[in-house]
């Protein structure tokens, strides 16, 4: 079963899209956090980023730039958030990659606010060793 972001490339979903090449498309979400919530979409279906190879990331968060850019200009937005999300537990609900540009007009108007988490004694060392013997792979 298809996507709907497959659904919306292949111009089966109606979308309002404000950017399209050969390989990305961007529109508005349906569902915004702010007035000109965009989706950055690769044309070519993966899950997500984990999924997607490094060129594809890049053409895609390229683009992100450009529509970050572009609500700057257009819509006098003070600043965006770029972001995406990888599997369920980390909010991805639609499991086709794609990033989020979000216009900031308020900084009360979206928050992310993190618990914080507190490493315990040696445990920081460790988790960054473990991170460097497989980035060193």
């Amino acid at each position: 079963m298809e996507c709907v972001f497959c659904k919306i490339i292949k111009g089966e979903l109606p979308a309002r899209i404000v950017y399209e090449d050969e390989d990305v498309i961007a529109f508005l979400d349906i569902n915004p956090v702010a007035p000109g919530h965009t989706l950055v979409v690769p044309k070519k279906h993966y899950k997500n980023i984990l999924d997607a190879p490094e060129e594809v990331v890049a053409k895609v968060f390229t683009v992100a730039k450009k529509i970050a850019e572009a609500s700057i200009k257009a819509l006098q937005a003070k600043g965006v958030n770029v972001l995406t999300n990888a599997e369920e537990v980390a909010g991805q609900v639609v499991m086709h990659f794609h990033v989020h540009v979000i216009p900031r007009y308020d900084k009360n108007e979206l928050k992310f606010e993190y618990p914080g988490y507190k490493y315990k004694e040696g445990e920081a060392d460790e988790v960054a060793k473990r991170l460097r013997k497989v980035l060193n792979a």
